[in-house]
């Protein structure tokens, strides 16, 4: 994976995972459990601490419904073996359902601007630049924090929420005050600043976790396996098409439910990107073409099902990644 872009978790690395809980005395705290698997699934993915929403759905597919009562509580090294692999195992198929998009970041994008002068002195002068809003044709020495922040992920450098270790590096090479700096000074200071950077993240790398959704069809999948909730669906569409006084055909009726209120059922938002617009469009396309006059109501909850089945399919083949941020 190339640092800056995108990798997916999708508990794929905790699966392989052989687990056995440190020696100790008889009987384990759930607390001691949950600190060891949460240690054990960070190890096994680059380091990253999972969101809590993500470990509490994870304790609930194993039962456990009150976290501080578990944690209080105390099992035989038995029982605790037992809960520590399904509750790893709950956290990967979490990540199955809701996968994570991270960047690992370990100074390979910053050595690579770090080594080619050219790249940098453009690097520089094009973030100087970005900071000077008055065009004065300098800035404080305090806008360091400002660059980093501008080169951001994409340019290998991680939050300061994620990365502490920044503002130690800022003040060890004086990036602070309201010292003033031309281009040239900036530059200057800004190489050993990022060098340092680099060198740190080599040693212990940033996994950085990106506000984005992954709709893999999985969502829908399920839908499809609850017949109920199948049937509530192609109810309420039912209900679209009798409300209608036009008589417009099927797919119609069911492609603009579907862009309406597909995210509850798993799909991504119409709106999203220009993905979305080409899902719906190469599944609709393949629906029958004999099924979009006006039908019996059995074959038309079995269109909504089939064009749902061809949404997952599609989504399996080629998930689409949506920008929660904007």
């Amino acid at each position: 994976m190339s640092e800056g872009g995108m990798t997916v978790l999708d508990g794929t690395q905790l699966r392989s995972l052989q687990v056995s809980l440190p020696v100790s005395d008889v009987t384990l705290t759930g607390a001691k459990l949950l600190d060891f698997a949460d240690s054990i699934s960070s190890d096994s993915l680059f380091g990253l601490s999972l969101p809590q929403c993500l470990k509490s759905s994870a304790l609930r597919r194993v039962n456990v419904y009150d976290d501080v009562s578990f944690r209080r509580s105390e099992l035989t090294k038995e029982a605790a073996t037992s809960k520590l692999n399904d509750y790893l195992t709950a956290i990967a198929d979490e990540l199955k359902d809701n996968p994570l998009v991270v960047s690992i970041l370990d100074g390979n994008t910053l050595r690579l601007f770090l080594e080619d002068e050219d790249d940098f002195a453009m690097l520089a002068e094009n973030i100087f630049t970005d900071l000077d809003i008055e065009d004065k044709g300098k800035i404080t020495k305090a806008e360091m924090r400002n660059a980093l922040v501008h080169m951001g992920v994409e340019m290998g450098v991680p939050p300061f929420e994620e990365f502490p270790l920044l503002n130690d590096i800022l003040k060890k090479h004086g990036a602070e005050g309201e010292v003033e700096l031309g281009q040239l000074q900036f530059a200057e200071l800004l190489q050993p600043i990022l060098q340092e950077i680099a060198e740190t993240l080599a040693q212990k790398p940033v996994a950085v976790i990106h506000n984005t959704e992954i709709v893999n069809g999985c969502k829908i999948r399920k839908l499809l396996t609850d017949e109920k909730q199948l049937n509530d669906v192609a109810e309420k569409i039912l209900q679209e098409k009798r409300s209608k006084k036009d008589y417009q055909n099927n797919t119609e009726i069911i492609r603009r439910f579907l862009e309406a209120n597909g995210k509850e059922l798993g799909l991504p938002p119409s709106e999203a990107n220009e993905a979305v617009v080409l899902l719906y469009d190469a599944v609709f396309a393949d629906v029958q073409s004999g099924k979009c006059a006006a039908e019996s109501e059995e074959v038309f909850r079995e269109l909504v099902k089939e064009i749902l089945e061809k949404f997952a399919e599609q989504l399996e083949a080629n998930p689409i990644y949506c920008d929660l941020d904007n």
